[in-house]
């Protein structure tokens, strides 16, 4: 059989990863329109791996998470890709947010994330330099890695396993000389469904994420994270420890203007931007899911001292320079027809061909236990 991937990103690589297990002789080609695999979000994450308790126990982000969690560990380890095995505490603020807390709690106990409530002096010994309102929740399964490198080998290691890759190839139309089509093209995912009929009530709504770099003597031990609207698909924004140690804060939801509005305006798209802006429009005029609310809040952090306060509510002292980094951009998907967002992983199939539709975080962390489950499942 010969197929066809369309995405050299991690779910691309992943599922490649997992159909050349099952298929060791048939023939995988993985195009992709940039220069290099994880040229867009698989590349440009924190490349946090998740423990899988922020998911309701009925989304397949609940089922894949935690099992993702470890198998990326594994080719990491096996590989000789550092982790860095930071942990997790997620802090309240206030007393309003404790109940959200707890609610976490019982999710993660649910999806077998491993994460537990803990006290304000127990969150302190963890991370005396963590801020929380008499609890915190801790999850010692959260870790990082470098995404770029995990992108890297894994190409490297597709190719010993005679999966080809053309890159500077858009996708166009489905060449009938293959068997079986996969669609993993991350913001662009939805444009190809809809040129086979497929997913036609979805489109993709993009957010940019942007981050600023920590340059102060103030350190941290862990990932501190606020507790989250879990009625949105956003965590807020949180102190990074990266693979290297090296501390960020971010990021922002602030909607994009067009799909790669985050690489700067060499990437223009007039068509994009008109569809996106009216869309847009729409959903800030009826505040569809609370989207202007959402929109009015998050523009305030292209004012960098907004995203420096925010986080500094997470800690006890942060005293130092902030340098912006590249900002990352998250691929949304929208139900037109119900005007919200879709919050899990989407997936569907037609015929010969499976569409990713919805793959935003915490897909990089699940990404190998998710093409799997697809494959098997679809």
């Amino acid at each position: 059989m010969r197929v066809l991937i369309v995405g050299a990103g991690i779910i691309g690589m992943t599922m490649a990863w997992e159909w050349r297990k099952k298929h060791p002789d048939d023939e995988i080609v993985i195009i992709d329109k940039e220069l290099h695999e994880a040229f867009h979000a698989s590349g440009k994450n924190s490349g946090v791996l998740h423990a899988g308790f922020y998911y309701s126990s009925d989304s397949l982000k609940a089922k894949l998470t935690a099992r993702g969690n470890k198998l990326m560990k594994g080719f990491c380890y096996s590989h000789n890709i550092p982790v860095n095995e930071t942990g997790k505490l997620v802090v309240a603020k206030n007393e309003n947010e404790i109940p959200t807390l707890f609610e976490l709690a019982k999710r993660s106990v649910a999806n077998e994330a491993g994460a537990y409530i803990i006290t304000q002096e127990e969150a302190e010994k963890i991370d005396p330099n963590a801020k929380t309102h008499k609890y915190a929740l801790y999850s010692p399964n959260t870790a990082t890695v470098n995404p770029r490198e995990v992108c890297r080998v894994l190409k490297e290691e597709l190719q010993k396993k005679d999966v080809k890759f053309i890159f500077n190839m858009p996708f166009e139309k489905f060449n009938e000389s293959y068997d079986f089509l996969i669609n993993a093209a991350g913001l662009y995912a939805d444009k190809i469904a809809h040129k086979f009929g497929v997913g036609l009530e979805y489109t993709m709504l993009p957010f940019k994420g942007l981050y600023r770099k920590y340059l102060g003597e103030d350190k941290i031990k862990t990932q501190i994270y606020p507790v989250p609207n879990i009625k949105n698909p956003f965590l807020g924004v949180h102190f990074t420890l990266m693979a290297d140690n090296t501390i960020k804060i971010g990021p922002t939801a602030i909607p994009a203007f067009w799909r790669e509005n985050y690489v700067g305006f060499e990437r223009f798209d007039f068509r994009e931007f008109l569809e996106i802006i009216s869309l847009e429009a729409k959903l800030f005029f009826t505040n569809a899911f609370g989207f202007r609310d959402l929109a009015l809040y998050e523009m305030r952090y292209y004012i960098p001292q907004n995203l420096i306060n925010e986080a500094k509510k997470l800690v006890k002292n942060l005293r130092g320079e902030f340098k912006p980094m590249t900002p990352g951009i998250r691929a949304q998907l929208l139900n037109t027809q119900t005007l919200e967002l879709v919050m899990d992983f989407l997936v569907e199939k037609n015929d010969n061909q499976i569409h990713i539709l919805n793959a935003v975080s915490p897909a990089f962390t699940a990404s190998f236990a998710f093409s799997k489950y697809v494959l098997e499942e679809l």
